[in-house]
């Protein structure tokens, strides 16, 4: 269970990276302690806020065909910003193409890394 936590972990910090790297108005600051400390808060914020909103806002998603699921990966995304000083958006268009290639990213890097740390273990 701690290596998936800690691959989860790396897979996120990896994700903000290669996301800076494409948005120009999303920036960490700090290294790889920065990238590590982003990906740890952002984390956090989604297990514990975005459990409940995604449940609260299930009819808006159902209604919007999923794309609300976007609006709620925004914020959250913005919350996360407010809560770390080593990352800055310039705007809601950095977060919003953000969350949207977070989630796609992350996703993807999942897939692998889950399967590889199944293998593994």
């Amino acid at each position: 269970m701690l290596v998936r936590l800690l691959a989860g972990w790396a897979v996120l910090a990896i994700t903000f990276f290669l996301v800076t790297l494409i948005v120009p108005g999303i920036r960490v600051e700090g290294g790889v302690p920065g990238y590590l400390l982003t990906a740890l808060i952002f984390g956090l914020v989604n297990a514990i806020l975005g459990s409940v909103l995604r449940v609260v806002t299930l009819p808006l998603k159902i209604l919007t065909l999923g794309l609300f699921a976007l609006v709620v990966n925004t914020a959250l995304l913005g919350l996360a910003a407010w809560l770390t000083p080593q990352l800055s958006i310039d705007g809601i268009w950095s977060a919003l193409v953000g969350a949207l290639l977070i989630s796609i990213i992350a996703a993807l890097f999942n897939a692998v890394v889950g399967r590889a740390v199944k293998m593994a273990t």
